[in-house]
């Protein structure tokens, strides 16, 4: 799509002057909503951990409007990262590498990796096509809080600011992108790291991966390579509560017990009042959902929101972004004594 057709020429420009200027702006994706600067604007740079309040150790993500941009910016485009960028870019898919000396350490918090995806909502793409450049982007709000997936979260969240916010509406995915690297072992064996489950599954992985003509290992990981690493992130403005072993009472009010057992763990006025999260069944809609409903409930006068925990048999594919997101945004996990 022509940036022509994919934004209206006073935001096109508006936003392009931001940028080129040093200055950063809110982008939509398809995912959640971005904080960006130019890769080329150490001030835009600063000014994004700036307004996130974001500590310097934890790397953004670098956004591309094609594979050419991406393997400009890495030491290396290994032929099986070739196949998973033609596969699932643009989309949900940011993939960890070496990086090039361009790549500015800021982005990288000092790490010889850069993360890069391709995010697949058109203004996105247009813009970072008009600024000439990739932008570095993590989510449009304050650190470890709850990310935006419209562009009213992102004005709620920084209110009195002067940010420039492009209007893409709601984002379809609604939670972040899966975050792999792909790690050559000393047998040339291929093995694909998930640091962050995301909007895509393990089973589309193996899917891409079913053709082609070499074993690849693929498992979970931790790293301090990948965005929202953190044990606490996500998290509302009110404590979340996970209740494990009760989805019987999905719906119900808690029990005398479970009350008693959480004004014990949380500093909550004595007459604090509870409201619940309500998983959709669907997956998809569940996580296209998700930030939106923590932000709504978080402003509906409660004092406490509470999960009933997803079931093991459904913590996979999707299922583990949404079980991820909601482990590190809550304050407390309770299970029954």
């Amino acid at each position: 799509m022509a940036p022509s057709q994919a934004l209206t020429p006073v935001h096109a420009l508006h936003a392009r002057e931001r940028l080129l200027a040093g200055d950063v702006v809110a982008i939509p994706t398809e995912t959640v909503y971005g904080l960006a600067a130019s890769i080329a604007s150490e001030e835009g740079l600063r000014k994004v951990f700036h307004l996130k309040n974001r500590p310097l150790f934890d790397p953004l993500i670098v956004h591309v409007a094609s594979i050419q941009e991406a393997q400009r910016l890495v030491q290396a485009w290994p032929p099986l990262v070739d196949c998973l960028a033609h596969t699932f870019w643009p989309g949900p898919l940011t993939i960890v590498l070496p990086k090039s000396p361009q790549v500015h350490p800021l982005i990288t918090s000092g790490l010889d990796t850069v993360a890069i995806r391709a995010p697949a909502h058109p203004l996105a793409q247009a813009l970072i096509e008009l600024v000439g450049t990739p932008l570095a982007a993590p989510s449009a709000n304050k650190f470890g809080r709850t990310s935006p997936s419209r562009p009213e979260h992102v004005a709620q969240e920084f209110a009195g600011d002067d940010l420039c916010i492009l209007d893409g509406g709601a984002c379809t995915v609604g939670v972040e992108s899966t975050v792999i690297e792909v790690v050559r072992g000393p047998d040339d064996q291929d093995t694909i790291r998930i640091l962050r489950p995301g909007g895509v599954t393990t089973a589309m992985l193996q899917q891409a991966l079913a053709q082609w003509p070499q074993p690849v290992a693929l498992g979970r990981a931790s790293s301090t390579a990948s965005p929202g690493h953190l044990k606490h992130h996500y998290m509302p403005p009110i404590p979340l509560v996970i209740l494990h072993d009760q989805a019987q009472d999905v719906g119900l009010p808690l029990s005398v017990e479970t009350r008693q057992h959480l004004a014990q763990q949380l500093p909550l006025p004595p007459d604090w009042r509870a409201c619940e999260l309500l998983l959709n069944e669907v997956p998809a809609l569940a996580a296209r959902e998700l930030y939106s409903d923590l932000r709504r409930l978080a402003t509906s006068g409660a004092d406490l929101i509470y999960v009933r925990a997803i079931p093991e048999r459904m913590q996979h594919d999707l299922w583990s972004a949404i079980w991820d997101r909601l482990q590190r945004a809550a304050s407390v996990e309770l299970s029954p004594r």
